[in-house]
């Protein structure tokens, strides 16, 4: 499986083949937004790291050997096949000028990199519905000031790191507020926990040890210190804002000091979306956004000037749904992450499901993969329910989806029903989501007799 910290080789890969994760698994979420092709999940795969050979189905492969990968259909075939590259004619775009003329919802993207933000402008996304900041944190000449950050072992010392990596998350926003001129732009603060930063294994402890002249045995305690049993229902999302709300007071920063530097350059307004993941309690939500409130407020001082942005959460816990009139209070658009709330709902790892969901496809306990097309009856109802709770207090609240499903046609369909402000997916399935956005559209209207 890939992880976040394999950002960089992702980007050198041509195709990507692993033998566990998911759909929504980490290789293929990224594996999408990149345009790559990906094959997740491959369990029968058998690989030798020490003599560098792949073996499946009684095949042996060696490291340099070429294999070709189907990201479609899943297939895995040996040895090099002839392909072409699709071309986007003029059929097509007609195709989707219609689509576009009858489609209600917003297509937005998922995008953290310039290329990945034009691309899905070349695909006609009208903005940026999930920035995952932390894959910004990875890039080679950051990564070792982010770790320094981590292993600090007080606010002074994450401060001081935090000073080094503000200019290059500014820079970050920048760039893509300027590729996205003047559309919305949602930008999640750092949602992961922090261990997918830290190093692993002894050399790679050591090197950083060496690097930062930091004490071997004291990285070694602290690293130990961040272990977590079950991370992704631990320390992460809101809940490091609230351990360390320097991180999102610096992320905020970034953030506005980019729009004002992008807008003085487009000459485009900017006003930018923030989005703090993970919430389960409007108090959760009060405590960081006064902290991105108090930064505006400084900034704002700094440079005589009037910001405009606005905050919001990602809904992704059953429990944020439930209390959506609540949090909606506070939180100014909600983001539906299916992702997480089809894992927090059903309690299965979208990273270990591909194990035993083959099983319950087979056995008809399941009709659909869940993390592939979004289920209606239970994920889908707490996201009504949450969209619906959500407009008693703030009728006005914009309402996207940001998981996986947003490239899902069946998905999109059941967002135009609950009545969405948006989808948003990755840069290549855009086309995918403007055609069924104005298909549902049509579909609806045709229901209410109003087509």
């Amino acid at each position: 499986e890939t992880s976040p910290e394999d950002i960089n080789g992702m980007h050198s890969a041509v195709a990507i083949l692993t033998t566990r994760g998911g759909m929504t698994s980490h290789a293929a979420v990224v594996a999408r937004g990149m345009g790559r092709p990906c094959v997740s999940g491959a369990g029968s795969i058998r690989i030798d790291y020490k003599t560098e050979t792949m073996t499946v189905a009684g095949v042996t492969l060696c490291k340099g050997d070429v294999i070709t990968v189907d990201g479609s259909t899943g297939q895995v075939l040996k040895g090099r096949i002839p392909t072409l590259q699709p071309e986007l004619s003029g059929d097509f775009a007609q195709l989707m000028e219609w689509a576009d003329r009858h489609r209600r919802m917003e297509v937005r993207t998922n995008a953290e990199t310039p290329h990945d933000a034009e691309t899905a402008r070349k695909f006609g996304a009208e903005g940026i519905g999930l920035c995952r900041t932390e894959h910004m944190f990875f890039e080679e000449d950051r990564i070792v000031t982010v770790r320094q950050m981590i292993v600090a072992g007080d606010e002074k010392g994450r401060r001081a790191a935090l000073t080094k990596i503000l200019p290059m998350q500014r820079d970050d926003f920048r760039q893509l507020f300027e590729i996205m001129h003047g559309l919305p732009v949602t930008i999640r603060l750092l949602d992961p926990p922090l261990h997918e930063f830290l190093p692993k294994g002894v050399a790679e402890i050591a090197d950083f040890a060496q690097e930062t002249g930091m004490d071997a045995e004291k990285l070694r305690r602290r690293l130990t210190e961040l272990e977590e049993t079950n991370p992704m229902l631990g320390h992460r999302g809101c809940r490091l804002g609230i351990s360390y709300p320097e991180i999102y007071e610096m992320q905020a920063r970034a953030i506005f000091e980019g729009a004002l530097l992008a807008a003085e350059k487009t000459g485009a307004p900017v006003i930018p979306e923030i989005m703090i993941p993970l919430v389960g309690m409007k108090t959760e939500l009060d405590f960081l956004k006064a902290r991105i409130v108090a930064v505006a407020a400084e900034i704002e001082k700094e440079k005589d000037t009037k910001l405009e942005y606005i905050v919001g959460t990602m809904i992704e816990l059953p429990r944020a749904a439930l209390m959506a009139r609540e949090i909606a209070q506070s939180a100014e658009f909600f983001s539906f992450g299916t992702n997480d709330l089809t894992q927090t709902t059903f309690g299965i790892s979208r990273d270990d499901a591909a194990h035993f969901m083959n099983d319950y496809m087979g056995k008809k306990i399941l009709t659909q993969d869940p993390f592939v097309s979004l289920d209606r009856e239970g994920v889908g109802e707490l996201v009504k329910i949450g969209a619906e709770r959500g407009r008693e207090t703030r009728p006005d609240i914009k309402l996207g989806i940001c998981g996986e499903h947003g490239g899902d046609p069946a998905s999109i369909a059941f967002c135009e029903e609950v009545g969405l402000t948006y989808v948003s997916c990755s840069p290549y399935r855009v086309p995918i989501a403007r055609l069924a956005a104005a298909q549902s559209a049509l579909a609806g209207a045709k229901d209410t007799g109003t087509a």
